[in-house]
C-alpha cells in the first residue's frame, strides 16, 4: 500500500484527510502534538501510525520520519498541513513573539517536514514521491489584519515552487492546495462574522471538510509524471475573488 504522512492530523483538515486515506486502504502516519487526540483519530485502524510530534522541533521531526520509514519502509506522499492562526491585528499591534510563533509553525515546520520527506524520497527505491503543502487562499489575497498568516502562506508558495523544481531529477512532485473557508474549529469564527475589506463585519459561507479531503486525495493520486502544482478549493460564495 502507498504511504502518506499527514501533519496536523489530530483535528480539522488533517483529521478529515487522514480518515479519507485510511478508508481508502493507505498506510497513514498521523503527526500532531497531542498523543491522546491522535490515538482517537487512528482508532483501531491497523494501517494507522500515530506519532506525537511538534513540527517546529527539528529533532522530533527527524525522529518521526524515521519512525514512519521503520514501520512502513518508505514515504510516498507528505501532506504538509500543520498550521496555526492568530486573532486579527494591525502590524503595529502584533508582538514579535506572535510573529515568530506563526513563522515557526506555518513556515519552518513545513520546511522541516518537507526536508525530511525529500531526503527519504530521494534515497528510497523506487525513488520519488509527492509533497503537498497546505497553502490557503491567503497565499493569493490577504484578509484584513492578517500580516503574519498571509506572509507565511505567501512563503509556502515559494517553498512549493522550489520543491517542484528541485524535485524533478528525483521524481519528487510538489503541489499546493489553497483552501478557503473549510468548516474547522480554527475557522469557526468565519461563519459567524469576520472583517471585510470594506470595513464591515460579515459571516461568510463555509464548506465541509470531506470536500477538502477529497481534493487532497485527488492530488495525491495523480500518476507518476503528472502533477497538480496548485489547486484552489473554496466555499462557492466566499468573498475571495472579490476581496478588496
Amino acid at each position: 500500500m502507498p504511504v502518506i504522512v499527514i501533519t496536523g492530523a489530530s483535528t480539522g483538515i488533517g483529521k478529515a484527510t487522514a480518515l479519507k486515506f485510511l478508508s481508502e486502504g493507505w498506510d497513514v502516519a498521523l503527526l500532531a502534538r497531542s498523543a491522546d487526540t491522535l490515538a482517537e483519530v487512528a482508532g483501531t485502524h491497523p494501517n494507522a501510525l500515530p506519532i506525537p510530534c511538534d513540527v517546529t522541533d527539528e529533532a522530533q521531526v527527524e525522529a518521526a520520519f524515521a519512525a514512519v520509514v521503520a514501520r512502513f519502509g518508505r514515504i510516498d506522499v507528505l501532506f504538509n498541513n500543520a498550521g496555526k492562526m492568530l486573532k486579527g491585528s494591525l502590524i503595529d499591534e502584533l508582538s514579535v513573539a506572535d510573529w515568530r510563533g506563526m513563522v515557526d509553525v506555518n513556515l519552518t515546520g513545513m520546511f522541516l517536514c518537507a526536508r525530511a520527506a525529500f531526503r527519504q524520497m530521494r534515497g528510497q527505491a523506487p525513488m520519488g514521491g509527492r509533497i503537498l503543502n497546505n497553502g490557503s487562499v491567503s497565499a493569493h489575497a490577504p484578509r484584513p489584519g492578517s500580516v503574519a498568516y498571509t506572509a507565511t502562506k505567501h512563503a509556502v508558495t515559494g517553498l512549493t515552487k522550489t520543491l517542484a523544481l528541485d524535485g524533478r531529477p528525483f521524481d519528487i512532485a510538489a503541489g499546493q492546495i489553497d483552501i478557503g473557508n473549510a468548516r474547522t474549529e480554527l475557522a469557526a469564527q468565519i461563519g459567524k462574522g469576520v472583517p471585510q475589506a470594506d470595513g464591515s463585519i460579515k459571516p461568510e459561507p463555509m464548506m465541509d471538510l470531506p470536500e477538502v479531503a477529497a481534493a487532497v486525495w485527488h492530488m495525491a493520486n495523480q500518476p507518476k509524471g503528472t502533477n497538480i502544482p496548485f489547486l484552489s478549493i473554496m466555499a462557492t460564495n466566499m468573498p475571495w475573488l472579490g476581496r478588496g
